[in-house]
């Protein structure tokens, strides 16, 4: 080959190297440029994120220093109910401190406080009292309504702290405490209307332990407690009147201990179904009870050890067809309890060493005895002074309807079956007396309060 045209190849294959050799390196360096261009913005773009949060948190807490400021004593009433539309607002917009917010709310309604003062307090009196309650009760309704199932920003699950509150109106129907611990220990409902209806209870604890219902009405109807834990342990019912005409389904509902000394307190048209309700060791001594028309179909009714000593307590047209009521070791001293026109039909009722030393406690106008409850003594027996039994088979034909509700399968009337007497009580007692530590001790209790 010709030395010019090996020169000329060679020469060749040094330009396509050279050639390649340029657009590689414009290509790693166009790509290291790239790199370098994607690091920096994704470092602008960390910096902003955190510029923004800064400045976001910055607001959020001129916001929080704002709100509650508006709501010092010493702030006309208008700039209070603004500030708390305006605390309201910051805990749906502030998830991380929404908490705090809510602690803020109740805490303003804990400041202290005094019910209407009457008609003839001084007019400044009054109009500062009306001043106040026109700013505590939307707090209340703030709350309800971030309870309520189609709240836009829920509060559920938080926990909200009403001890020692005056209520004196204000509405929580329609909420819905699922979750956390809303606490109403020595909270006093003292006038107005305080409304729970349609609430439910369905997980949570809910503590009523120590308030004192004196007066006004206090609304439970319609309301489901399906779950969770509700405590009235302590509570002292001595005026007004407390409506529980609510669903029992599930959860544990206690009333140990509670005092039902005046006022009304309606049971009306509940419904027992499950779950369990104490009302373990509670005195009854000047109130109106009444469960009638209640329902008892399952679930755990514990009037176990309470003392009966004043007042009426009505059990007028209640069915008993299920699940199990316990008035094991009550003392019976000076109510007027009435059984009339109740259907006593399956379940399990009993009275096993209950004390019976005064008072009026009345089986006579039973409406159905099919399945009657179980006491110490034997039908042929003389019962104790105070109780009434019937003393012939209820009124109606044979296989009628019971006057409310019947279980699936119809009872059939006929004579009475008669109290069931100790040959029954060891199986019973078992399940049922206050001899059973599981069901009635105090420290076992399945509905006991809760440790402070």
């Amino acid at each position: 080959m010709e030395p010019q045209v090996v020169a000329a190849i060679i020469a060749a294959g040094v330009s396509a190297l050279t050639l390649i050799g340029t657009l590689a390196a414009q290509y790693f360096g166009r790509r290291a440029t790239s790199q370098d261009t994607k690091e920096a913005f994704k470092e602008q773009r960390e910096q902003l994120d955190r510029t923004l949060a800064e400045q976001r948190t910055r607001t959020l807490n001129e916001r929080f220093a704002t709100a509650a400021g508006q709501l010092g004593s010493d702030k006309p009433p208008a700039v209070r109910l603004a500030g708390v539309y305006a605390m309201a607002g910051l805990a749906d917009d502030w998830e991380a401190n929404r908490q705090t917010c809510v602690d803020v709310l109740c805490a303003y309604l804990r400041m202290p406080y005094e019910p209407d003062p009457g008609e003839q307090a001084l007019a400044p009196e009054r109009l500062a009292f009306r001043a106040s309650r026109e700013v505590r009760h939307p707090v209340i309704r703030v709350i309800a309504a971030h309870l309520s199932k189609g709240a836009a920003v829920s509060w559920q699950g938080l926990n909200f702290d009403f001890t020692g509150v005056v209520f004196d109106g204000g509405s929580l129907g329609g909420a819905e405490f699922s979750g956390g611990m809303v606490d109403f220990r020595g909270a006093r409902f003292s006038g107005g209307t305080v409304d729970f209806r349609g609430a439910r209870f369905s997980g949570g604890t809910v503590d009523f332990r120590g308030a004192e219902f004196s007066g006004g009405t206090v609304h439970f109807g319609g309301a489901e407690f399906s779950g969770g834990t509700v405590y009235f342990g302590g509570a002292a019912f001595f005026g007004g009147t407390v409506s529980f005409s609510a669903e029992f389904s599930g959860g544990e509902v206690s009333f140990l201990d509670a005092a039902f000394a005046g006022g009304h307190v309606l049971f009306l048209d509940a419904a027992f179904s499950g779950g369990k309700v104490s009302f373990f060791s509670a005195g009854f001594s000047g109130a109106q009870v009444s469960f009638g028309r209640a329902k008892f179909s399952g679930g755990e009714v514990n009037f176990g050890r309470a003392k009966f000593s004043g007042g009426t307590v009505l059990f007028l047209d209640a069915a008993f067809f299920g699940g199990e009521v316990n008035f094991g070791r009550a003392k019976f001293s000076g109510s007027e309890v009435s059984f009339g026109g109740a259907a006593f039909i399956s379940g399990e009722v009993n009275f096993l060493d209950a004390a019976f030393s005064g008072g009026q406690v009345d089986f006579s106008q039973v409406a159905v005895w099919t399945n009657g409850p179980e006491f110490d003594w034997d039908w042929d027996s003389t019962p104790p002074s105070g109780v009434r039994l019937p003393v012939a088979p209820p009124a109606g034909p044979a296989g009628a309807p019971p006057p409310v509700a019947p279980p699936p399968v119809a009872p059939q009337y006929g004579p009475p079956a008669g109290p069931r007497s100790g040959r029954r009580r060891g199986r019973t007692e078992q399940r049922l007396s206050p001899r059973s530590p599981k069901r009635q001790t105090e420290s076992e209790h399945p509905c006991r309060h809760p440790v402070a």
